[in-house]
């Protein structure tokens, strides 16, 4: 019998603690080369966690700020601002253990099919550095803009075939 697919429901002020350690597992290989005590690190990610809650929630009013489900358990956050003509990933990030499992591949095909069908394309700003740039590409993304640490990535809904 085949596994259900991730879920999302909408994140709740409850998911918190939970949205925030999944922010800190994106920055862990980054801060493991600082010589901060453990609190430091944990304040540090705090205050970065707040920041960017609060950008996302002041610049894309109109996303939806999901949490990923896999098998009953909250594996991540899914924000995503559909807009005229385009949908933008604002965030995807999955805990490690949820990773590599086809769980943001599935994610993101859900994405780029409901964009599809209204006829819009797809984008997402990613770092230069980010070791998921190459999984993009092999999704369809294609670098659109460079802009500095971040690269501007745009999935377009392939031409239908007469």
């Amino acid at each position: 019998m085949r596994r259900p697919g991730p879920q999302l429901r909408r994140a709740s002020p409850a998911d918190r603690e939970l949205l925030y350690q999944v922010y800190a597992s994106t920055r862990a290989e980054e801060l493991s080369v600082v010589d901060w005590p453990t609190e430091v690190v944990d304040t540090f990610l705090r205050q970065q966690f707040d920041a960017q809650d609060r950008h996302y929630r002041q610049n894309f009013p109109r996303a939806s700020f999901d949490l990923v489900i896999v098998d009953g358990q909250r594996a991540g956050r899914l924000y995503v601002d559909p807009r005229e003509g385009e949908t933008c990933v604002v965030d995807i990030a999955l805990l490690p253990q949820f990773r590599g499992r086809g769980v943001g591949t599935t994610l993101l095909g859900e994405v780029c099919t409901a964009a599809r069908s209204r006829g819009a394309s797809v984008t997402i700003h990613v770092e230069r550095n980010n070791p998921a740039l190459a999984w993009y590409q092999r999704l369809g993304f294609v670098v659109e803009d460079d802009r500095g640490v971040y690269l501007f990535l745009r999935w377009r809904p392939p031409e239908e075939v007469l």
